[in-house]
């Protein structure tokens, strides 16, 4: 099976083209995305072909489980199929792609043998308990509606975490905390919170902490995969949060530490997220 590995700003995938809807791919995910007896990814993505859109998109987390999208593999799989299709020669051109979140539309820049940029269309935030699924103990912690964002209060580790919840397409809670963001304990509190009672859904978590009002310094823990070095939809979340409760302006930089990305929410339709992607290498899984 040809694969090939690629990254954007550190988050890591391994990329298949496939018709094959059958096979187990949860299955091959947990032994490829293995970093000491498979490959190594946070993730493997799938381009299959689409009805509706120039392709579709699935993406299986190391623990087996599927995710609904993915902001940086949304950028890897477009540069993909854009170097494989580099006929075309125009400057600019827009990819859509099929993902279980709905169609999300991308922009590309590029030059006749390399692509320069890549924004993509992660969808409208969602609020609604529907969209990231709670269920409260009232022992155990509290729900209030602050600015449209439901706010869930819990005790982890010591720490009492006002944590603000909504969806890019998959379950995000937020914390703004006044520390360095390395010196908190995502390792320890991650896990706990990805797989706390009150999200029957599991849940990605990000600790995040304002710069300026255009700067933020974040890391995600995400459900199925643990740390990433960045996490696309979790560095909007954390914007569509920081732009509510007016701590950042519509355009800010969110930076995680495998690089920068960019987000741009006008507080009112789409967000949209921009950053690197890059082919790592190509080879064959042969197991």
């Amino acid at each position: 099976m040809e694969f090939t590995k690629m990254q954007g700003a550190g988050n890591d995938f391994i990329v298949i083209e496939t018709s094959d809807v059958k096979r187990d791919w949860s299955k091959l995910a947990i032994a490829m995305c293995d970093r000491r007896f498979g490959i190594g990814a946070d993730g493997v993505l799938l381009l299959l072909p689409s009805e509706n859109a120039d392709f579709r998109m699935r993406i299986f987390n190391p623990d087996g489980s599927e995710s609904s999208t993915c902001g940086n593999g949304l950028r890897c799989l477009v540069k993909y199929f854009v170097d494989g299709n580099l006929a075309n020669s125009s400057e600019i051109r827009k990819i859509s792609i099929e993902t279980q979140a709905g169609i999300r539309n991308a922009q590309i820049e590029k030059t006749v043998d390399r692509v320069t940029k890549i924004r993509t269309a992660m969808g409208e935030p969602g609020f609604g308990v529907k969209d990231a699924p709670l269920v409260v103990n009232e022992r155990e912690g509290y729900i209030v509606e602050i600015k449209t964002i439901p706010h869930y209060s819990i005790n982890v580790a010591g720490r009492v975490l006002c944590l603000s919840l909504l969806s890019m397409g998959n379950p995000h809670a937020v914390y703004f905390c006044q520390e360095p963001v390395n010196d908190f304990p995502l390792s320890e509190i991650g896990p706990i919170i990805e797989h706390d009672k009150a999200f029957p859904a599991r849940m990605n978590f990000s600790v995040a902490k304002v710069i300026s009002r255009e700067k933020i310094e974040a890391r995600t823990w995400e459900r199925g995969v643990g740390e990433t070095l960045a996490c696309g939809s979790g560095a909007c979340a954390i914007t569509v949060v920081a732009k509510i409760l007016d701590y950042v302006d519509g355009e800010v930089e969110v930076a995680l530490p495998g690089g920068v990305l960019g987000v741009e929410w006008d507080g009112m339709a789409e967000v949209f997220l921009s950053g690197p992607a890059e082919t790592v290498y190509a080879g064959e899984w042969l197991k």
